[in-house]
C-alpha cells in the first residue's frame, strides 16, 4: 500500500531498517511512502514468511480527533474486505504510541510515480483501468451502507506487473452514509467532486475521482491545470481529438458536476459508450439522451447542434409556462362560475321567500263546511287527472311509439307523465292546505327555510327594532302546543307577523 509521495509531511516518525514489531513478528525494510495519514513501512512477516506492507500513524502527531478516527476507520473497513483490486488485510495493532495497519505488499508502481516519469497510459490501458476500478466500486459501492472511497487519484491506484490495476490507501474511507458529528472534507483537489466539498461525498464522488484519474493519465496533467466551461472540465479540449469518441463520451458523463445528471457508475458509463463491447443503443435511444441533456455518445460538440438543443429546451420551459397560465385561467374561470351559480341560488331562494312572506302562500282564513266540500270535489277532480295522466303518458303513449318504432318518444313520454304527476301531487297539497287545513306544503316548507337560512327577516322587516320571531315550520311540535291548536295557522300568523 503505497501513498503518494508529493503527500504532505510525515504524520509518524520514519521507520528505521531492521526494527521489529509485534514483538519480533514484523521486521521493517525499509519506507514504501509517506502521507497525510502517516507512514507506509516495507516489512517481512517472519512467521508466514512473506512480504507485507505496514502503515503507521503516531497518536501524538494527530492534529485532532478526526485524524485518529479515519486511522480507525481505515483499519475497521479494510478488515471487511475482500476484493483482488483491493489490499488483503492481515491485522492492525497498537504499540509504543502508533497505529499500526498491516497488508500484504502489492508489487508495482503507482500511476503518479509513472506519470511523473513521463510515461502517458495508451487508450487500451486506461480502459483496463476503469474496466479495473469499476469491478472495485462494484464491489465497494455494493455494501450496506456503500463504501466510499473519497480520495481516489494516480497516487493511490498501483499498476501490477500482470497490466491489472489496485485501488489502495482507505485513509479517508467513509462507511457511513450520515456520520456522527459531521462528515469531514477530506480528498486531493482537482480529483474531488464538487459536492464533496460541501462534505457530502457519495458512491458518485467515487466516479467523478476516477473519470479525473484516467483524464489526468491520458494527458499527463493535473485536472485543475486542463480547460474547463463553468464547473466542468472540458474533456474534448483537454485530449484536443486524440482519444477515442466512445472513451470521451463516458469520461465527459462520469465529470459532470452536478450529481443529480452524472453518469451514476463506471460500468453504465462503458456500457452506455460501448467501450465494454456491449451492444450500442439504438439511434432513437442515442436522440432521446442527447436532448434530455445525457451523455453524447457521438462525441459531438458542433455549435449549431448545441443552439438547437438549448433552443428546444428554451421552446420546452415556454410551453410548460404556458400550459400553466391555461390550467390556473381554467381553474378561475371555474371559480367564477361557482360563485356566479351560489349568488344566483341565493336570490331565487330569497325571491321565492319575499314571495312567500308577501303573501303567496296565505290561507286568509280557517277551513269551513263549504270549503271543505269544495276541496274534497277538487281533490277527486285531480284525483281522476292524475290516473289519466298516468295511464295516457305512462302506458298507451309509450306503448304506441314502441309498437310503431319511434325512436326517443316513449322515454319522453314517460318524462312528461312523471312531470305531471309531480304537478298534480303539488296541487293536491295546496287544496288540503287552503280548503281541508292539512299541512303545510313541501314548497311552503322549502321558504320557510330559505328564510332562515339567509335571514331574509332583515330585509322584509320595515322596522328594524322590531324583535325577529324565528318561524316555526316544524308542524308536529307545534301540534303539541296546546295554544296553537292549528300548525298550518301558526305558520301564517308568523309569517303575517314578519311582513
Amino acid at each position: 500500500m503505497t501513498p503518494t509521495p508529493e503527500s504532505s509531511a510525515v504524520t509518524g516518525a520514519s521507520g528505521a531498517a531492521g526494527e521489529s514489531l509485534s514483538a519480533g513478528r514484523y521486521v521493517i525494510t525499509g519506507s514504501l511512502g509517506s502521507g497525510s495519514q502517516g507512514e507506509t513501512l516495507d516489512a517481512v512477516d517472519k512467521r508466514e514468511g512473506r512480504a507485507v506492507a505496514i502503515k503507521r500513524f503516531a497518536l501524538r502527531s494527530a492534529k485532532s480527533w478526526k485524524d485518529v478516527e479515519l486511522a480507525e476507520r481505515e483499519a475497521t473497513v479494510l478488515s471487511a474486505l475482500n476484493h483482488p483490486g483491493l489490499p488483503r488485510y492481515v491485522e492492525h495493532f497498537e504499540e509504543d504510541g502508533a497505529l499500526y495497519l498491516v497488508m500484504e505488499k502489492i508489487e508495482g508502481e503507482t500511476l503518479a510515480a509513472r506519470r511523473k516519469r513521463g510515461h502517458a497510459l495508451s487508450h487500451e490501458q486506461v480502459v483496463r483501468f476503469l474496466s479495473d476500478a469499476a469491478a472495485c466500486l462494484r464491489y465497494l459501492h455494493g455494501h450496506a451502507p456503500p463504501i466510499v472511497h473519497r480520495d481516489i487519484k494516480p497516487g493511490n491506484v498501483l499498476l501490477r506487473p500482470d497490466g491489472s490495476y489496485c485501488l489502495v490507501d482507505f485513509g479517508s474511507v467513509r462507511d457511513r452514509l450520515k456520520p456522527e458529528g459531521g462528515s469531514t472534507v477530506v480528498g486531493t483537489f482537482g480529483y474531488m467532486a464538487p459536492e464533496q466539498f460541501q462534505g457530502r461525498a457519495a458512491p458518485g464522488s467515487d466516479v467523478y475521482a476516477v473519470a479525473a484519474t484516467a483524464l489526468s493519465l491520458l494527458t499527463g496533467r493535473e485536472p485543475e491545470e486542463l480547460p474547463h466551461q463553468g464547473l466542468a472540465i472540458d474533456v474534448e479540449a483537454a485530449l484536443r481529438g486524440q482519444a477515442d469518441r466512445r472513451l470521451v463520451a463516458a469520461l465527459r458523463g462520469m465529470l459532470e458536476p452536478d450529481p443529480d445528471r452524472r453518469t451514476p457508475s463506471v460500468d453504465a458509463a462503458l456500457q452506455r459508450s460501448g467501450l465494454l463491447g456491449g451492444a450500442r443503443p439504438s439511434a432513437k435511444e442515442e436522440r432521446k439522451e442527447r436532448w434530455s441533456g445525457g451523455v453524447d455518445r457521438a462525441g459531438s460538440t458542433h455549435p449549431a447542434e448545441e443552439q438547437l438543443r438549448r433552443t428546444f429546451e428554451r421552446q420546452r420551459k415556454q410551453l410548460e409556462r404556458q400550459q400553466e397560465r391555461q390550467q390556473r385561467h381554467r381553474s378561475e374561470k371555474q371559480q367564477r362560475k361557482q360563485r356566479k351559480a351560489e349568488r344566483k341560488q341565493t336570490r331565487r331562494a330569497e325571491r321565492d321567500a319575499r314571495g312567500y312572506a308577501g303573501g303567496q302562500w296565505r290561507r286568509p282564513h280557517r277551513p269551513v263546511p263549504p270549503g271543505i266540500l269544495v276541496g274534497v270535489v277538487v281533490l277527486v277532480a285531480l284525483r281522476i287527472a292524475s290516473v289519466a295522466t298516468f295511464a295516457l303518458f305512462s302506458v298507451l303513449l309509450p306503448l304506441l311509439f314502441t309498437i310503431i318504432a319511434v325512436p326517443g318518444r316513449r322515454e319522453r313520454m314517460q318524462e312528461i307523465g312523471r312531470a305531471g304527476q309531480r304537478g298534480l301531487s303539488r296541487a293536491r297539497q295546496h287544496i288540503r292546505y287552503q280548503f281541508l287545513g292539512g299541512p303545510v306544503p313541501d314548497e311552503v316548507r322549502r321558504f320557510l327555510d330559505a328564510m332562515e337560512q339567509h335571514d331574509i327577516s332583515r330585509r322584509v322587516d320595515d322596522d328594524a327594532e322590531r324583535p325577529r320571531r324565528r318561524v316555526s315550520v316544524d308542524v308536529e311540535a307545534e301540534e303539541a302546543a296546546s295554544d296553537e291548536p292549528e300548525p298550518a295557522d301558526s305558520a301564517r300568523e308568523d309569517v303575517r307577523q314578519r311582513r
